[in-house]
């Protein structure tokens, strides 16, 4: 029986839905610094990052492929521990 990579619990998925807004914020700030200060040449070289990372940003932690929901997932695994055990069912 193959191991589950993240857990199967609702409160690790509203975790993983906050992480996900949290990243969100930060690179919604990231990209308008990176459009007002980079020169045009340098924008059309990220410009295809950008927008991957952009369709991100303006979608909801349940609307992410899963792919893109282990991200976010990645990083609840980093403080997941320091739930009491009573939290985790």
């Amino acid at each position: 029986m193959k191991k589950e990579k993240y857990p199967k619990n609702e409160l690790f998925e509203r975790l993983a839905a906050i992480e996900h807004k949290r990243w969100a914020d930060w690179q919604s700030w990231c990209h308008k610094i990176l459009r007002e200060h980079c020169g045009s040449q340098a924008l059309i070289e990220i410009n295809q990052v950008l927008e991957r990372w952009d369709k991100q940003i303006n979608t909801n932690y349940e609307d992410l492929t899963e792919k893109e929901k282990d991200s976010d997932r990645e990083q609840v695994m980093r403080y997941w521990h320091l739930l009491t055990p009573n939290q985790l069912n």
